[in-house]
């Protein structure tokens, strides 16, 4: 007999979870709180413009495409690899710097700057590559039963690489390059987990091998909810159904089993299996009311940095301005001790901005542009005020527009702010922590909230919250390992 599952949520893992369940002959149904599936990986659609909400471009193109063969699909997206990944421009700096993945090339704007710069690249990426190839398969792709079961996988680590547990990405860095321009732009991918180099493990230096060497960073054809209106396709092909704008408010409970979810219009909506995608960690204190993810405990835990996100339409051209840009300013070190907790930081902030129209042009009227800013702030914990949001937009615009040689706040003609406040009530995003849980030590692996329930067996989660963790394609892997829990149940 087919069992029936209810989805909470449909982000990218409820819908990759959804389709991966139906595939195996369940009944799958999602309830989703907004009007539209998508979750962070969203669109606005205003004033002729069309911006991506959330992430911009992604990574680990290859889990994708086990993705799609494990569930006998195409892939239902284009996506073209991005080179140069990125440019990076410091405040009052002359040079704009290229992030090619010829090490050549990148190593020919840090003459004079970093000597041997390419033989220090190559040994850097060298150890960010035995560090992937050790832990990928041991650590990311694994469920874990128990701490026991943990750590006797991460015994199968080679013990050589054991030293980057206990050292932060900066200092990791600072081994290999001594210039500080050369430090923050190679560190800035630690910003990719909501954190700094200052308080994110060594051990995601492995990010940069995915960036130089491995895969690369992908721009996804006519922009990133293509690969929502994908999924949300292929589950209309297989049956499965989405309702929208219900939000999960309760629970009920029969024994030691979840019975049924209900929501704010009173409809209770009962299933076999539960997979929650909402915040593992918030929704087991909000909606389940348990003790050890209250607020208090969860305002204890460690979450990434708070976002402030500008969806800018212009009614003129940027041709100096690339595709994906980061904006620093001088104090690298000192706005990283600040940026998440101090609302004065986000006065000077550094951002980064996409130009969304220049990979996708049917995204802006002709002779315009689409942009896309995101700033990290204090999250909701730090700063629950934001009625100053006009005024720090202002700041980053006119920063911006100096940093560009144009001045672009006349021509602007589209106008859209989210601060945390607004990811928080639109996306249920805890405290407006703009990828969730962070990855501190005690926040990965089997130390992460479980995908699978404490109380309820028949309760499962997926996600940037539960293992592995947060990201594009982490998410993709969660769906992987959440299914394997159900099946494992019902074998």
């Amino acid at each position: 007999m087919k069992q029936n599952v209810l989805i909470v949520g449909a982000g990218i893992g409820g819908l990759a979870t959804a389709l991966r369940l139906a595939k195996k002959n369940y009944n799958v149904e999602i309830v989703e709180k907004n009007s539209q599936a998508g979750g962070r990986v969203n669109r606005i659609c205003k004033d002729g413009f069309t911006f991506d909400t959330g992430p911009s471009f992604f990574s680990m193109s290859y889990e994708f495409e086990k993705f799609a063969r494990d569930c006998g699909i195409q892939l239902p997206f284009r996506y073209h690899a991005v080179d140069p990944l990125y440019t990076v421009n410091f405040r009052n700096h002359p040079q704009t710097y290229q992030l090619y993945r010829d090490i050549t090339k990148l190593a020919a704007q840090f003459e004079g700057i970093e000597p041997d710069f390419a033989a220090k690249m190559e040994r850097y990426l060298d150890k960010s590559r035995k560090i992937f190839d050790s832990t990928i398969d041991i650590v990311v792709r694994q469920n874990f039963d128990s701490l026991r079961d943990y750590f006797s996988k991460l015994m199968k680590v080679n013990p050589a690489l054991l030293p980057v547990l206990f050292t932060n990405f900066w200092n990791h860095i600072s081994r290999y390059f001594s210039s500080e321009e050369a430090r923050q732009i190679i560190s800035l991918v630690s910003f990719f987990l909501g954190r700094t180099p200052f308080n994110t493990s060594a051990v995601y230096s492995l990010l940069s091998y995915t960036e130089f060497r491995h895969d690369g960073y992908f721009n996804v054809e006519g922009g990133m909810y293509k690969i929502v209106e994908g999924f949300v396709n292929e589950l209309r092909k297989a049956g499965v159904k989405i309702t929208y704008n219900t939000e999960i408010i309760h629970a009920t409970q029969k024994g030691n089993r979840l019975l049924t979810l209900t929501d704010q219009n009173g409809v209770s909506h009962s299933a076999d299996l539960f997979v929650i995608n909402a915040d593992a960690a918030a929704f087991r204190g909000k909606i389940f009311k348990r003790r050890a993810f209250n607020e208090r405990h969860l305002d204890r835990m460690g979450w990434t940095m708070g976002v402030m996100t500008l969806y800018i339409g212009i009614n003129c051209k940027l041709p100096q301005v690339h595709l994906h840009n980061y904006y620093l300013g001088n104090n690298f070190r000192e706005y990283a001790g600040k940026v998440f907790r101090r609302p004065q930081t986000s006065e000077t902030p550094y951002y980064y901005v996409n130009v969304i129209s220049r990979h996708n042009p049917n995204c802006a009227p002709e002779n315009a542009e689409a942009l896309f800013f995101v700033v990290p702030v204090p999250d909701l914990r730090f700063k629950p005020c934001w009625d100053d949001r006009d005024r720090i937009a202002d700041n980053i615009l006119a920063d911006f527009s100096t940093r560009i040689g144009q001045d672009i706040r006349p021509h602007i003609v589209s106008s859209t702010i989210y601060t945390p406040l607004d990811w928080e009530s639109r996306f249920n995003l805890y405290r407006g922590s703009g990828l969730g849980l962070a990855h501190d030590m005690l926040q990965v692996g089997a130390f992460r909230p479980r995908n699978y329930d404490e109380v309820f067996p028949n309760v499962f989660y997926v996600g940037a919250s539960t293992v592995p963790g947060t990201g594009l394609p982490m998410t993709i892997i969660s769906s992987k390992l959440t299914t394997e829990r159900i099946e494992k149940k019902r074998l």
